[in-house]
């Protein structure tokens, strides 16, 4: 039997006449990363907000760690860590302070901010106040304090958005050790190759609805469409694309034909990526 760290029941949300989230469903296993996926509007804010307490839920309700948020909402604060895109630090304070003020209001001891600030690639700047930080380090250093309580979930909205790929990637690397350590993360993102890479399923949210719910392979197999680009030269030296379509009937002798008639120079996979199939599913892109 699985057992759900998150679990989303008939989920609703509503301003005044506007329907933000729709009698969601869904579940979230331990030790899992979730990507949740959907233009801005689509009602992921306003999802996480309800998971992790910040805001009641109209109707249905979140539950977490076996914990109904609405009811248990500091038992279930003190057991998540929570990263949004806004930079809400002490700019005045050094790192190691911002650190160490977080880890006395978790009650956490003993407590050795250098480690953490090791894990997300910001050592030699503890002693640095943090208003002397680039948008980059601060987004590391706003992940690193979202660890101090060793949460069981940690939610990751934007994490790398604006980001340098060095700071992206010493994030990215976070997230992978914090699912290896047994954490469950739900993580929002406009950046498709990044859940791509990092989730084990993902949620497409449009208009407040969910409207997919898989694993990227199984998504890509449904609504995706394979094949293969190959370019050929033709006779008079210039280089013209071919495309053969995958997975239909006709495939092996496409390919046969063409390697037999034409002068094939470059040959690649193409696989449809999760933006194509958002757009399939919905009819309008994610960064809209």
């Amino acid at each position: 039997m699985t057992d759900y760290a998150i679990i989303a029941e008939d989920l609703t949300y509503y301003y005044d006449d506007l329907t933000a989230v729709n009698h969601i469903n869904f579940q979230v296993a331990e030790g899992e990363i979730l990507g949740f996926l959907g233009p801005n509007g689509a009602g992921k804010t306003t999802t996480v907000k309800m998971l992790t307490g910040q805001m009641k839920p109209r109707g249905g309700r979140a539950v977490l760690l076996g914990m109904d948020v609405a009811k248990n909402i500091e038992k279930v604060q003190g057991n998540i860590g929570v990263c949004f895109e806004t930079t809400n630090l002490y700019e005045q304070m050094t790192a190691i302070e911002n650190l160490n003020l977080f880890a006395r209001l978790f009650g956490v001891k003993p407590f050795y901010a250098i480690e953490y600030l090791s894990r997300v690639g910001l050592e030699g700047r503890g002693k640095d106040k943090v208003e002397t930080y680039s948008k980059g380090m601060k987004q590391r250093l706003m992940v690193a304090r979202s660890l101090v309580n060793r949460p069981q979930i940690l939610f990751l909205d934007e994490p790398t958005a604006g980001l340098d790929p060095a700071s992206s990637e010493a994030i990215r690397e976070v997230i992978l050790r914090e699912k290896e350590r047994g954490a469950t993360v739900f993580l929002t993102t406009h950046d498709m190759m990044e859940a791509d890479k990092l989730s084990d399923r993902v949620v497409f949210m449009n208009q407040g609805n969910i409207v997919a719910l898989d694993t990227p392979l199984n998504l890509k197999r449904q609504y995706g469409r394979r094949a293969l680009k190959v370019k050929v030269a033709t006779g008079s030296g210039a280089l013209e694309d071919r495309e053969i379509v995958l997975d239909t009937p006709e495939t092996p002798s496409n390919i046969q034909e063409l390697f037999m008639h034409e002068q094939v120079v470059t040959v690649h996979s193409e696989e449809a990526t999760l933006e194509d199939i958002f757009i399939n599913i919905t009819g309008r892109g994610l960064t809209e």
